[in-house]
């Protein structure tokens, strides 16, 4: 039989590991609407997609698709971004893809909003104005991918809203920034 005095730093000890023993696995996650979530769950059974440096085999299902990209080092990228963005439907996806300096408040708000409403659209096609025509070869290697031009656009065309069943048409300038390129509303 224990003594009373040896039993008391026991069960102190014991009772002080109690807490590190219960603590589970945090799941770091990107909701669905593009914000980081932290959970105890795994981030499958919140419909997001899990953020880790190591995922190990077991904890979370792999993403479906690739991590969006933050900062497109070629138009060929940007473009893939915005196409990306209009195939989740997610609005906060093609506003991080813009260049908001000298946004006033007002403005960043109306753009905001029309972008939401843009999302909702379904893409029909995303090139530049002066886009040259596929080759005749298909085999061909694509050239590689030239700087913007200073004065680059991206042009967006999306199923009219309107009821006459014409595509509407939305312009976005090429701003190179930082290494990256960023769309800006041409207006």
């Amino acid at each position: 039989m224990m003594r009373p005095s040896a039993a008391l730093p026991c069960l102190i000890l014991l009772a002080w590991s109690m807490p590190i023993l219960a603590q589970t696995e945090i799941h770091r996650c990107i909701g669905a609407n593009g914000s980081a979530v932290f959970t105890d769950q795994p981030c499958a059974a919140l419909q997001a997609t899990p953020v880790s440096p190591a995922a190990t085999p077991g904890n979370d299902i792999a993403p479906a698709a690739p991590p969006p990209i933050l900062c497109a080092a070629s138009l060929g990228a940007l473009r893939q971004s915005v196409i990306d963005a209009f195939a989740s439907h997610d609005a906060n996806r093609m506003a991080g893809l813009m260049l908001w300096s000298g946004y006033g408040r007002g403005t960043a708000i109306a753009d905001i909003r029309s972008l939401g409403a843009l999302m909702k659209q379904p893409l029909l096609d995303v090139g530049t104005p002066d886009e040259p025509a596929p080759g005749d070869d298909p085999l061909a290697p694509p050239p590689p991918p030239a700087p913007p031009p200073a004065n680059a656009q991206l042009v967006l065309h999306t199923a009219g809203n309107d009821g006459s069943g014409s595509p509407h048409e939305l312009r976005f300038n090429v701003v190179s920034l930082a290494g990256c390129l960023w769309l800006r509303n041409a207006d």
